[in-house]
């Protein structure tokens, strides 16, 4: 009986490694559909950072001049070789194209420091997967305006072109993350607070580092976490990303690695996506996961210092559950606030919505109570595109309400993972029309009307909204929670 079932097992077994195998390879000929591979999908860059044992003892300046090399190898062997063709105007990688942004006034694909005249603290800023120091700029002028110095860091593989994150891993993101850190308190002493502001990929290593910092005398635990859209976890399918190496080097196949490949149009952001990118974020966010349950069984999560997360309650990129399920959850009560932007339940086209969301909230909201206060930012009434703030401290089961003076643009029914950090007012993903030297093309305010299969790029990438109209409210949360903690050193 028992052979039997044994060899009905290995039976089902091969059928389902069969089914696999042959889905994997379908996957491998339908990749070859895709556009031709560019010299930016191919190329590599012998410049840039990767971590070893010596970054202990490297300096920000070392890294600086590192990522000045890296640029000029861009600049040589990328651009100055882009096809210059009608094709490629809108390309970063263009020569004089709209969209290139050595350019522009300034760069903000590379590290920068921002100085006030007065320093009251410190922040490094984390950007996204495929993004760069640009999706946190607004943030680091709202420090600087509170005499906060601010290092936005590049992370390695990003910034310069799409194949350069191909080959990078989680561990050179991290120990670029302890080199930043490390000059953020030689700026400001550690005597003064120091703030680890985060944004997708970039919020689960403010997470990951905090976790060392725990574990690790020798790092410096940050005073506040700020969040945006943090990746705690992302779709299974992730864990899968790196099937594609047992074809994708043979050169017929070599499409097969890339998830997308698109005209690079955004000068900020790549748009083309290698899976080892998805790869390197779904270990670091499983490393996320492991290490606070160890830190939390060492009883040392008890430390973990106040964290202010915002996060859409509907996230294309992100589980969303995660945040509450494997982070907050597990935290103490200590100043931690988790605010979650609703979706628009006053929009002419909520009778397309798949789901209303509601249980979400109503979980949460009815839920013992919780470690950490609990904040949406939701309608009125489902009448109504005017939004107030409805807040469950912690430990607490009494809700708040508190009108915030905004209401939901025309046309509008929610906020996505990249709008999260981008004022209405942003010069290339805000709604607005002026142009100026940071900006010839605004790539929020596009909306291409006409017949399918017209254009070359995905119409998805103009559906998906770039801008957060709530973020004055973000603003003035961050200026409180960097009140808390300067106006101890004024007393």
């Amino acid at each position: 009986m028992l052979k039997s079932i044994f060899k009905r097992s290995q039976q089902l077994a091969v059928i389902v490694l069969a089914v696999i195998a042959t889905i994997f390879v379908l996957g491998a000929f339908d990749a070859r559909r895709m556009p031709d591979l560019e010299l930016w999908h191919t190329a590599e860059l012998k410049s840039e950072f990767a971590a070893d044992e010596s970054n202990g003892n490297l300096t920000f300046q070392t890294y600086l001049e590192n990522e000045e090399r890296l640029f000029q190898e861009l600049q040589r062997n990328i651009v100055a070789n882009a096809p210059n063709t009608a094709k490629y105007q809108l390309s970063r990688y263009f020569p004089e194209g709209l969209n290139n942004p050595e350019t522009f006034a300034r760069n903000w694909n590379r590290s920068y420091e921002l100085i006030p005249p007065e320093i009251k603290g410190g922040a490094i800023l984390l950007h996204g997967l495929t993004d760069s120091p640009y999706s946190l700029r607004k943030a680091a002028e709202i420090l600087v305006s509170q005499h906060i110095y601010v290092l936005g860091l590049r992370l390695p593989g990003h910034g310069t072109i799409p194949a350069a994150i191909d080959s990078v891993s989680w561990q050179d993101w991290l120990a670029a993350v302890q080199i930043g850190v490390r000059r953020v308190i030689e700026q400001t002493g550690d005597q003064k607070p120091y703030f680890m502001v985060g944004y997708s990929t970039g919020a689960a290593l403010a997470i990951k580092y905090t976790l060392d910092a725990l574990e690790d005398p020798s790092l410096a635990v940050p005073d506040q976490l700020v969040l945006f859209s943090p990746a705690v976890a992302v779709t299974p399918l992730a864990k899968f990303a790196d099937w594609h190496k047992f074809l994708s080097y043979i050169p017929f196949f070599e499409k097969f690695k890339w998830t997308a490949i698109e005209l690079e149009y955004d000068p900020y952001k790549y748009i083309s996506f290698p899976k080892n990118a998805g790869q390197q974020t779904h270990l670091l966010t499983r490393a996320v996961q492991r290490q606070i349950k160890t830190v939390k069984q060492e009883g040392k999560l008890s430390r973990f210092p106040p964290s202010l997360t915002f996060q859409s309650l509907v996230d294309g990129t992100v589980r969303t559950g995660a945040v509450t399920e494997i982070f907050y959850n597990n935290l103490n009560p200590g100043n931690h606030e988790l605010v979650f932007f609703d979706i628009n339940r006053s929009a002419v086209i909520k009778s397309f919505f798949k789901s209303d969301h509601r249980k979400i909230i109503q979980r949460l909201e009815e839920k013992d109570p919780l470690p950490y206060d609990l904040t949406i930012v939701t309608n009125v009434g489902d009448d109504s595109s005017e939004v107030i703030a409805r807040t469950r401290p912690a430990t607490s089961n009494a809700i708040s309400e508190i009108p915030l003076g905004l209401r939901w643009p025309a046309g509008i029914f929610s906020l996505s993972h990249i709008a999260i950090p981008f004022p209405p007012d942003d010069l290339i993903y805000g709604r607005i029309s002026r142009l100026s030297p940071e900006s010839r093309m605004n790539l929020g305010s596009l909306e291409p009307r006409g017949e399918r299969g017209v254009l070359r790029v995905s119409l998805n990438h103009f559906m998906r909204l770039r801008y957060n109209p709530f973020f004055p409210y973000i603003k003035k949360r961050m200026i409180e929670a960097i009140r808390r903690h300067t106006a101890r050193g004024d007393s």
